[in-house]
């Protein structure tokens, strides 16, 4: 199935994203030349291929690890906003990211 500049737009609109038409004109080829090379993947012959837990160990193999996984308490809010540079009311007052205003604000 090709990708037409429509599957670009339908993509941007999902993404929140706004493109112009010379950005359409130039995303849709490179977009499908991307999904055509990863369709290749189809055409490889896997059958002899053991399934794998997580992409790393097959199927039933024991991995060390490096400290037993167990639970332990939190640090609880008091105590992580001991040594935070600028707490409020129970949040870390970092400076702003959008607008570009320096102004801080809670998190």
């Amino acid at each position: 199935m090709p990708i037409t500049e429509a599957d670009i737009q339908k993509i941007a609109a999902l993404a929140h994203l706004e493109i112009t038409d010379e950005e359409l004109h130039t995303l849709a080829p490179q977009v499908a030349s991307i999904v055509a090379y990863v369709e290749q993947l189809n055409e490889l012959d896997t059958s002899s291929v053991e399934p794998a837990i997580g992409g790393l160990t097959p199927e039933g193999e024991r991995t060390e690890a490096a400290r037993e996984d167990r639970t332990r308490p939190s640090l609880g809010q008091s105590l992580a906003l001991e040594q935070a540079p600028e707490p409020s009311h129970g949040h870390v007052r970092v400076p702003k990211v959008s607008g570009g205003s320096g102004e801080k604000e809670n998190l």
